[in-house]
């Protein structure tokens, strides 16, 4: 593989300090932490929205268009419960790993 891709290797060899502590933790904690994707397509239709706004005439109205761009990610609601349902195993795997850091929430 060398030969053939030597900018992969160099991208490998020079970010190998950083990549080998991430997989010291559990998988589950690996999963959330490479799972930027769903954020980002989050944020794009946020911004996506706003620009297609342009202007706000206050803070309360560019909340309105956050909230409703947030809540076309879902029209049914029936997504929260299995999102919050994918969360349990990542965040037991959070809660062995940072013990006493993480607080339980009433949400």
């Amino acid at each position: 593989m060398g030969p053939e891709y030597p900018a992969i290797v160099k991208l490998w060899s020079d970010a190998w300090a950083e990549f080998v502590p991430f997989l010291s933790f559990d998988v589950e904690i690996r999963k959330v932490i490479c799972s930027t994707n769903a954020i980002e397509s989050v944020n794009a239709r946020i911004r996506k929205a706003v620009r297609a706004r342009g202007h706000f005439p206050n803070e309360t109205a560019a909340l309105k268009c956050i909230y409703m761009a947030l809540m076309s990610l879902d029209p049914t609601g029936k997504g929260r419960k299995r999102w919050t349902m994918r969360w349990k195993a990542p965040l037991n795997a959070f809660q062995i790993a940072f013990e006493g850091r993480l607080t339980p929430s009433n949400n």
